[in-house]
């Protein structure tokens, strides 16, 4: 009986899926203009080549602002019922925090915070 379910129910979803796609190829407003298939940069041309190499440093800053970002996303949540997890609550939000503030220290120490 729960075989026939996921059958039914995975034969409904690629059905979905496919008749989504179509109906949106046939409904979409279409337009044959060469300026679609450039870039847009704000309106200016662009200068040089579109592959230009980034520094490390940006992608290193990104990855510890989604950390910390996810840190406190995190801390939302256990704010909100803290009274009710009591001391064992609070010593496992110590220890996340710990682990968070090792971690930037590490950062730092490696100068991923560094701009230069």
């Amino acid at each position: 009986m729960s075989s026939e379910i996921f059958i039914v129910a995975f034969v409904t979803a690629i059905i979905m899926v496919i008749a989504a796609v179509v109906i949106g190829k046939l409904l979409a407003p279409t337009s044959t203009n060469a300026q679609k298939g450039e870039p847009y940069e704000c309106g200016i041309p662009t200068k040089g080549t579109s592959w230009m190499q980034f520094k490390v440093g940006y992608y290193l800053f990104a990855i510890l602002f989604l950390i910390f970002d996810v840190e406190t996303v995190l801390l939302f949540p256990w704010a909100s019922i803290m009274k009710s997890l009591g001391s064992i609550g609070l010593v496992s939000v110590l220890f996340f925090l710990f682990i968070l503030v090792l971690g930037l220290a590490y950062a730092w120490k490696k100068g991923a915070l560094e701009w230069k």
